[in-house]
């Protein structure tokens, strides 16, 4: 069932005439002044692109710019859209084919609708279709790609209008394959028919999705097509005047009945009876609803009245019926479907639905915020319902069906917390957010993870913790031996984001020689103390404080990944106790017992407290703190009038306050920063800090103009020694950093 598009009007040099054209797109769609004049413009801005436009034809198309733009306009027209999505609509091949430049759009059709413009472009790049790519990923790929493409699709398009106007532009794209190469008429109809028929089938849009489905079947399949079409039109007229006979006998029972109903028969597309014939193995013959009449009827209770007619005229087939009004299809679908053995003894397919259900099986999510039907049901939702609604309709699962809906919709949903990047050969690997080239590599294959030594995304070289997000490309560079590097096992640098990954690593290190990895757990336990400062540690007490039998076991569970350094570290902190670090000053004072709570005073150190007894602050409340001339601190709520007159004559003697409990105990550490000099450094190291939420409580700098280096000595307040090594490994990996270290101190307990 191919559409044929209704004539444009056109002028009499017999191109298109766009004023009368625009008249009619807004007749269609009810399109305001404003809209007019902004279709006007973006037609204008198109035929001048096309004029402007190199002689050559990089794309090797057939038609221009404007064809493209008007027809996807017209399709959109027909599902009633606004005026952005029709301006962005006609301008998107322009701006595909790069005769028009998107970022210069703005200014004169605004951010809506560039944005607009900018979704279906990512769409298409997502699917393969732009020539920035090698190959389409379609043709070669597993079921197991294709749902990742689609779920791919649905994690980027956070607004519908950009999914309809990518199905408007592959319907225009499909039409017009008929003078296309047969390779392109193959890559074009698999992806259509395995991502984009689909998605109008999940967005409900009934008409869009069976002609793609026609024509993407018509270039796939071209014998069984033809065999179809030929079969259905060697029964078109005797169907018809089945049909006109059917139609004729239901509407006078109807209209006895006070019904009022409007009956037409109902085309099957080739695609659905091969579908059908194909899963139940049957053949042509015994395909039901070959023969087809839909009844439209004005409410809910007149459907299952009508279909009480129907079942009374005729006798119905056993399990052939089908109610989707008390249980709709997964994308909205409303119908009763019913199967009966009709006039001459020949199976009779009838659908039953409202008006507004057949605005929503034919617009589908266009009709939930379009149609206002007064069918029975509760008023249409808010647009907001609608898009969470929309968002659950976008949830892919198997088109077929057959399984339960709920478990479905569990088993199959997008996960939101997923990327989707693709190999240099169009493959797409899901991640989970946050992943690296390095997990990527892993997850393509445990040996390029091994070799991997560098990345390129989107072709720019980039580090192996680099963010990936998206759509991105990632090409693994790879080294000539496996060895992956201890470095990518520390959280604090952030290489490796998948368990999966780590696991494989980890298992590479288990894999050596134990006086290998007892000596790489050597030198990653002497760096790791030496920058720590705690060369003086009794090793062999801290090997026997994590039940290992001898330092060498130590060393040897550290080189194999067995023990992190930070458990390591963790462990040293517990021997040591109290005295290798003293804390920052008590944090804690108790306050008066008849509140009954605590209240601390962040870096003052034990201080007497005392309840305001103007505003009598309870717990909860938001509180400030005044010290007093030899009461300690009185403790206001924070709206106290007295505190705030306070606070504009004494702001000095004002002090932050709060209930709760105690925090955490902290250790002031000095640290050691070696680096060469150059602008920024000293911003770049305290915005790392305060990022960390690091305080720093004093700072020193030592600058040696002649050599071009800095010295710096940094008192920081720390939880304990595994905060401090993830510090100073972030500041190492600061550009121009030589080295940072803690700095080597009187042990008091020595």
């Amino acid at each position: 069932m191919v559409k044929v598009r209704a004539d444009i009007p056109v002028s009499a040099s017999g191109d298109l005439d766009v004023p009368a054209w625009i008249e009619h797109i807004c007749a269609l769609t009810q399109v305001d002044e404003p809209g007019r004049v902004e279709l006007l413009k973006a037609t204008q801005a198109v035929q001048k692109a096309d004029r402007n436009a190199p002689a050559d034809n990089p794309w090797e198309l057939s038609h221009t710019s404007l064809e493209a733009g008007v027809e996807m306009v017209e399709i959109l027209a027909d599902l009633k859209l606004d005026s952005e999505t029709l301006v962005a609509a006609m301008l998107y091949r322009a701006v595909r084919e790069l005769k028009l430049n998107v970022d210069d759009l703005e200014k004169t059709f605004g951010e809506t609708c560039v944005k607009l413009v900018r979704g279906v472009m990512g769409m298409a790049a997502i699917t393969g279709m732009r020539n920035d790519t090698a190959t389409s990923v379609f043709g070669r790929e597993s079921e197991e790609q294709t749902e990742k493409v689609r779920k791919m699709l649905v994690a980027m398009v956070d607004d519908v209008r950009v999914a309809l106007i990518k199905l408007a532009e592959r319907t225009f794209a499909i039409r017009a394959l008929k003078d296309a190469s047969n390779e392109k008429r193959v890559r074009v109809a698999k992806e259509v028919s395995e991502v984009y028929a689909p998605l109008a089938h999940r967005l409900g849009i009934g008409h869009i999705k069976w002609e793609l489905e026609d024509l993407a079947f018509r270039y796939l399949h071209p014998e069984e097509y033809k065999r179809i079409a030929k079969l259905l039109d060697e029964r078109r007229l005797d169907r018809q005047d089945y049909i006109d006979s059917v139609v004729t006998t239901l509407d006078k029972e109807l209209s006895d009945a006070n019904i009022d109903a409007t009956i037409m028969g109902r085309a099957k597309h080739i695609y659905s009876i091969w579908r059908k014939m194909q899963r139940k193995a049957i053949g042509f013959s015994q395909v039901y609803d070959i023969r087809a009449v839909r009844v439209l009827v004005p409410t809910v209770r007149d459907c299952y009245a009508a279909l009480g007619i129907v079942h009374s005229l005729w006798r119905n087939i056993p399990n052939e019926f089908d109610d989707y009004i008390a249980s709709p299809k997964e994308n909205g679908y409303r119908s009763l479907h019913t199967a009966v053995i009709g006039p001459q003894q020949k199976i009779l397919e009838v659908q039953i639905r409202s008006e507004a259900m057949h605005q929503e099986a034919e617009f589908g999510v266009c009709a939930h915020w379009l149609y206002k039907g007064t069918d029975g049901d509760p008023q249409e939702d808010s647009y907001e319902q609608k898009i969470a609604w929309l968002r659950q309709v976008l949830d892919w699962h198997d088109e077929v069906g057959g399984g339960n809906p709920l478990e479905d919709h569990l088993s199959h949903g997008i996960e939101q917390d997923r990327i989707y990047v693709f190999t240099p050969d169009g493959h797409i690997v899901d991640l989970p957010q946050g992943a690296t080239p390095l997990d990527f590599a892993y997850q393509v294959h445990t040996d390029i993870g091994h070799c991997c030594r560098g990345a390129k995304v989107n072709g720019r070289i980039v580090p192996l913790n680099h963010r990936l997000k998206t759509s991105d490309q990632v090409e693994i560079l790879k080294g000539k031996r496996e060895s992956p590097s201890r470095d990518w096992l520390s959280p604090a640098l952030g290489y490796l984001r998948t368990s999966r990954a780590r696991a494989k690593v980890q298992q590479w290190f288990k894999m050596q020689a134990r006086e290998q990895n007892i000596a790489d757990g050597r030198a990653m336990l002497d760096r790791e103390f030496r920058r720590l400062a705690l060369a003086d540690l009794d090793f062999d007490k801290l090997a026997k404080t994590m039940n290992l039998n001898s330092l060498d076991d130590l060393y040897a569970a550290v080189g194999a990944s067995d023990l992190g350094v930070h458990q390591v570290l963790n462990a040293a902190q517990r021997l040591l106790g109290s005295y290798e670090s003293q804390p920052v000053v008590s944090l804690t004072s108790k306050a008066s017992t008849d509140v009954g709570a605590d209240i601390y005073i962040d870096g003052v150190g034990n201080l007497m407290t005392s309840i305001a007894k103007c505003c009598h602050p309870v717990p909860g409340d938001a509180i400030l703190g005044y010290i007093t001339q030899g009461r300690g601190v009185s403790v206001h709520r924070q709206d106290c009038q007295n505190v705030m007159h306070l606070s504009e004559d004494e702001p000095e003697r004002m002090i932050k306050v709060d209930w709760g409990q105690a925090p955490q105990q902290s250790y002031s550490v000095d640290i050691l920063v070696e680096a060469f000099d150059r602008h920024g450094l000293l911003r770049d190291i305290t915005t790392m800090l305060d990022k960390d939420r690091i305080n720093i409580s004093a700072l020193q700098t030592l600058s040696d103009k002649r050599l071009n280096t800095v010295d710096m000595q940094i008192t920081i307040e720390i939880s304990g020694f595994e905060e401090l090594s993830r510090i100073l490994a972030r500041l190492n990996q600061l550009p121009n950093i030589a080295s940072a270290r803690r700095k080597q101190g009187h042990n008091p307990a020595q």
